[in-house]
């Protein structure tokens, strides 16, 4: 069953408290806790969890007859004691979140959270970049096991639609499969032979944090991903300027939600298009890809800087 919690555009509200003080005239909304205090809290649940969890790895190390790739998560307990835990896989990636990326007025800025990555079957293709369109199958759990969203079929990924971040960074660590590797059964469905696999545990704060998109999903919620990546498609141009969505990160610090070259000229009110949306990035009128091509319609690089001043034209409103 599939829940289409990727794609979720539009959150719960906060949880609220109801308060008896007549002065207050009704619910009082609880603020949302410091990403600086849940995410060392989520570290230590993450850790736990892969410390006493395995996966059947064994299966994926020596195919038994028949084996259909799927990844199973169990505890380390009785006839299970002698596994090896995912933590002995486990590949911890640290990434800066700020409140500003939840939507939060904080004012916290670059707080440490830490991702993992388990590779089950490394594929023999080459990696993604974050925002780079995906074809995957995918299941989302939490940690107790409850599936809030699946897609057993192949289906391709837009990063405009996702709005767990994580997602995004975790998949950027796997290698995919190859075009020549693709076998259509004769249900019609098809498979890719070279994929690739993996398991991605994501901290609350590059998830939903304090939002709950679905009865599914509490607050604060750590969401876990077992991932079959199949191919990608290499700098995906989300709105066609000619400048790949990883080269819009103009700050580098893997989000796109907080590069928006004109923001201050944006209507008030309006939805917001940062860099990777906006078909000209700096609102002069002139489209980007207009501003990077030549009269013929080839894309110059380096990209033109007609006043010499360091920023390129497309970026440049003066020019």
């Amino acid at each position: 069953m599939r829940y289409g919690i990727l794609v979720f555009a539009c959150f719960a509200l906060a949880m609220v408290s109801c308060n008896s003080d007549d002065d207050n005239g009704g619910p009082e909304a609880i603020p949302p806790s410091l990403l600086s205090e849940v995410a060392p809290e989520d570290d230590e649940t993450i850790r736990e969890f892969l410390n006493t969890h395995f996966y059947n790895y064994e299966d994926f190390d020596t195919p038994p007859e028949g084996f259909d790739n799927k990844i199973i998560i169990d505890t380390i307990a009785g006839e299970n004691a002698g596994k090896e835990p995912m933590m002995e896989s486990a590949v911890p990636i640290t990434f800066n979140v700020s409140s500003s990326h939840l939507g939060l007025s904080a004012g916290e800025e670059n707080i440490e959270h830490t991702l993992y990555y388990i590779e089950v079957r490394q594929g023999e293709g080459n990696s993604p970049a974050y925002p780079d369109s995906t074809l995957v199958k995918y299941q989302g759990s939490l940690l107790n096991g409850t599936t809030f969203d699946e897609n057993q079929d192949f289906t391709w990924n837009d990063y405009r639609n996702i709005a767990v971040r994580g997602y995004a960074d975790g998949i950027a660590q796997m290698r995919a499969g190859t075009s020549d590797q693709i076998v259509v059964n004769e249900d019609g469905t098809y498979q890719i032979n070279n994929s690739g696999m993996g398991i991605i545990i994501i901290p609350s704060g590059m998830a939903y944090f304090n939002r709950s998109p679905s009865t599914l999903i509490s607050p604060y919620s750590i969401l876990m991903f077992k991932i079959e990546l199949g191919l990608y498609k290499e700098n995906t141009d989300h709105d066609n300027d000619g400048i790949p969505s990883v080269e819009e990160d103009l700050n580098g610090n893997g989000f796109l939600g907080d590069d928006n070259t004109n923001a201050e000229e944006e209507p008030l009110g309006a939805t917001p298009r940062p860099n990777y949306q906006d078909p000209d990035d700096d609102g002069d009128g002139i489209s980007t890809r207009n501003e990077i091509s030549d009269d013929n319609g080839n894309i110059i690089t380096p990209y033109p800087d007609a006043d010499g001043d360091g920023v390129p034209d497309y970026l440049d409103p003066d020019n």
